[in-house]
């Protein structure tokens, strides 16, 4: 008997992969006994005996490659990324949590701090204030850079409660910008400077930043006016300077630009078989998010459809029970994420996706560099 290659088999049309490949290639089942891994199959080689290139190409890439915005806020972004690996969409994810710049208290002079908080914890908690700023319009500053109006901007909070009074709540709106520069003169052992001069600050501005045009109608302030700082009992004050410069998530969390971003792919969740009458009411019954609905067919009949897929959270709800894993089958599509963003109100979100994406531009770039 002669020998055959695989793609001349009758049941296996060449160039196409057989159903059960590709949807393990296209698809993650969710089952109860299904695999978790997400990893793809791209190499060339994988079914090169049934004459099919399954190897990444950069013109089909282009073809299947897009991005659609779902939902758009002032504060969120739900978009989905459509034909990409895994492995890109969650390079995405970590440039917009740690490698997207943001300002950031980072500095903190304390004259005076007589409430229950410690230093240290008060310089913690106002590190974490969002600051409400293009971080583009600064620079970073090094090591041996000093503070200028062009990398720092300083912030001043002086609250007292006094004796005899109720307690007070000290918020962000108590944080007030200091468009020249820091305020609190640096000691000195020389007197004979000249008294009618400004004295030395640990930040000096030789430009106000009010002057310029980004920031005459739009002051520097914390995102949220309302974030609890500290409470002050009678008698006690607090006094201090905080100097906010630039920075990455990936140094410290208090420059992340988001509150958050992460992806899911999308949910595939298919009726392998007519579902009708009661067992269509049982089905919508168990699903808690209202992914399946009933279509009436017509002489009293009615049946079960999939109604809303991408609401999905795969709770498996659905095929918990005798025989409903043969009824219902949940999947993701492997190409397919839908990402969120949430950002923390320095930039839109709409603007941290595109500054992103010229990261993830510069690193690729950089990689094709290094290899040529």
């Amino acid at each position: 008997m002669s020998r055959v290659t695989a793609s001349d088999l009758p049941d296996v049309p060449k160039g196409q992969l057989p159903q059960h490949l590709e949807l393990q290639r296209t698809r993650v089942l969710c089952g109860s006994d299904a695999p978790t891994h997400t990893e793809t199959i791209q190499y060339s080689g994988a079914y090169a005996s049934i004459g099919v290139d399954n190897s990444l190409r950069l013109e089909q890439f282009c073809k299947k490659f897009r991005v659609e915005v779902i939902r758009l806020t002032e504060d969120d972004m739900e978009f989905d990324m459509i034909g990409i690996d895994p492995s890109i969409a969650n390079a995405f994810r970590r440039i917009l949590i740690a490698e997207l710049p943001t300002m950031a208290i980072e500095k903190v002079l304390i004259a005076n701090n007589t409430s229950v908080i410690q230093d240290e914890v008060l310089a913690h908690r106002l590190g974490l204030v969002p600051i409400k700023v293009d971080p583009r319009l600064f620079e970073f500053m090094s090591e041996n850079d000093t503070p200028n109006e062009k990398n720092t901007i300083v912030f001043k909070l002086h609250v007292q409660c006094k004796r005899g009074g109720p307690r007070i709540t000290v918020k962000t709106d108590e944080l007030k910008w200091l468009p020249n520069g820091g305020e609190f003169p640096i000691a000195t052992l020389n007197h004979t400077s000249n008294p009618s001069s400004r004295p030395k600050t640990n930040t000096f501005f030789t430009h106000s930043q009010d002057s310029l045009p980004e920031f005459s109608n739009n002051p520097i302030a914390s995102v949220h006016q309302d974030i609890i700082i500290a409470k002050l009992g009678p008698g006690q004050e607090i006094e201090l300077e905080a100097h906010a410069v630039k920075g990455i998530g990936k140094t410290h969390a208090k420059w992340s630009s988001v509150s958050t971003a992460w992806y899911r792919m999308l949910p595939d969740v298919v009726l392998l078989q007519e579902v009708e009458d009661e067992k269509a009411e049982e089905l919508v019954k168990k699903c808690p998010v209202n992914v399946f609905d009933i279509e009436d067919i017509g002489n009293g009949k009615k049946r079960a459809i999939v109604a809303k897929p991408r609401a999905c959270t795969l709770c498996r709800e659905c095929i918990r029970g005798e025989g409903w894993e043969k009824r219902v089958a949940l999947r993701r599509v492997k190409d397919h994420f839908i990402f969120t963003i949430e950002s923390t109100g320095a930039l839109p979100p709409d603007v941290l996706f595109t500054e992103a994406v010229k990261i993830l531009e510069e690193k690729c770039e950089r990689v094709i560099t290094e290899l040529s």
